[in-house]
């Protein structure tokens, strides 16, 4: 795998290593050594798949400590855009996002490390989307800030008169008024 990093130290694409011929393509889409060794150790506990049609939008989530999670995330079928935005308080990126598509043909995976919050936007007519998780869902834990918040820039590719969002996620506070958000200086992975 080869692993691009983004304009945010932590946050990073993983490109697979694909071998294709007439029968179709195989390749390796995740190999704890290889991670491990690339990006950083770590032990995922969850693997979730959702479906969603176009114009869908899911976040901005995050989990508070001690049920912090880092993602691994692709798409299985179809197209997103992924984001990932610094809640980090002090960090010298807060505030800033790093957005990648995700497609079946890409095959690409992003990264999100503890501190950071995460959602993605459908393209395409239909997505399955898949993700690992380095710690268990916990609904007490939950947090979220607003998908369309002015100040974070993120240009979500579908118009605003065609996001499809969940009743909760109509009502997330604006990064500025998040009563809950990440200590920079804490170590997120620290047992």
């Amino acid at each position: 795998m080869e692993v691009i990093k983004t304009e945010i130290e932590g946050v990073v694409i993983i490109e697979p290593r694909l071998f294709k011929d007439e029968r179709g393509y195989f390749f390796e889409s995740f190999s704890q050594r290889d991670f491990d060794k690339q990006v950083r150790t770590i032990h995922f506990v969850q693997d979730n798949e959702s479906k969603s049609s176009y114009g869908v939008l899911r976040g901005l989530h995050f989990q508070k400590p001690p049920f912090a999670q880092s993602k691994l995330v692709r798409v299985i079928k179809g197209a997103v855009l992924d984001v990932a935005v610094d809640i980090r308080k002090g960090s010298p990126t807060f505030g800033q996002h790093v957005a990648v598509e995700l497609t079946e043909d890409n095959h690409r995976q992003f990264f999100i490390p503890r501190g950071f919050a995460h959602g993605f936007s459908v393209l395409s007519d239909e997505v399955i989307f898949q993700y690992k998780c380095d710690n268990f869902y916990a609904p007490q834990s939950e947090g979220a800030i607003a998908w369309n918040d002015p100040a974070l820039k993120i240009d979500w590719r579908i118009p605003t008169e065609k996001v499809i969002l969940s009743e909760k996620d109509k009502h997330h506070p604006l990064l500025a008024d998040a009563e809950w958000l990440f200590d920079y200086h804490e170590d997120l992975y620290k047992e």
